[in-house]
């Protein structure tokens, strides 16, 4: 499945001076208590920012690097949490926790609307798989095919394959100790339509029925078509400050 030193002997070395330069002369030697106060505290500003830079660039521990291989599990669709918290409890039952390192199902999170606003949730990103973290042979093979709810490995045929660094990268989403990824723009669901009929829940026009005319999905507002003294008049609004009939 495809989820999109050479070491070598410096001549110098036995004179004492990498590429066999010459020691440097007493003369050429600088010592510490020579420097002057200011030209020795911009030297350890510098070494500070080395340090903090080393710091930020941190590295951090790939998920791939783990031990065992990380392999894709189809399961029903809507299912993934229940089939997870089985196979758990087969690989507890079975003794292979030394064998079967981890189950995921892979999250992300999304901006949607709900009630006509923008709320953060957590949307499963592949329905219908999880990632199985394993050492694969018959006996682990066997008890993960046969959890209830799991209908088989990702792979071509029987065989299954497990996933590149760069697709277990992409998918775990790794980043930098504190760093969290942004949340990404889902497109909201939209709940009305054009030309569909909504009542004005609150302000000057409450109780008031008009027929929508255009939705701005950005905003999240509609422009409704409110029938006053006999007259329609084009009234924007919020999401949440209408309903439907």
């Amino acid at each position: 499945m495809t989820l999109d030193t050479d070491l070598r002997e410096d001549p110098g070395a036995a004179d004492g001076a990498p590429g066999g330069a010459a020691p440097a002369a007493e003369s050429d030697v600088v010592h510490a208590d020579e420097i002057p106060p200011v030209e020795a505290a911009a030297l350890a500003d510098e070494d500070d920012d080395d340090e903090e830079e080393e710091e930020e660039t941190a590295y951090v521990p790939s998920p791939y690097d783990r031990p065992g291989r990380w392999y894709v599990v189809h399961t029903y669709s809507g299912y993934e949490n229940k089939v997870s918290s089985n196979l758990k409890n087969v690989i507890a039952s079975r003794g292979m926790e030394d064998r079967v390192y981890e189950i995921v199902v892979p999250m992300e999170d999304v901006v949607e609307v709900k009630n006509g606003k923008r709320v953060t949730v957590q949307r499963k990103v592949f329905p219908g798989y999880l990632l199985v973290r394993s050492d694969l042979d018959d006996d682990t093979w066997g008890a993960i095919r046969n959890t209830p709810g799991v209908t088989g490995f990702v792979g071509p045929g029987t065989k299954p394959t497990p996933l590149s660094r760069r697709e277990v990268e992409s998918i775990l989403q790794v980043k930098p100790e504190g760093v969290q990824a942004p949340a990404k723009q889902r497109r909201p669901k939209l709940e009305y339509e054009v030309n569909e009929t909504v009542r004005v829940k609150e302000g000057p026009f409450a109780d008031f029925s008009g027929q929508i005319a255009e939705i701005n999905e950005d905003q999240l507002k509609l422009k409704v078509l409110v029938n006053i003294f006999g007259r329609e008049t084009p009234v924007e609004l919020e999401f949440s400050q209408v309903a439907k009939l």
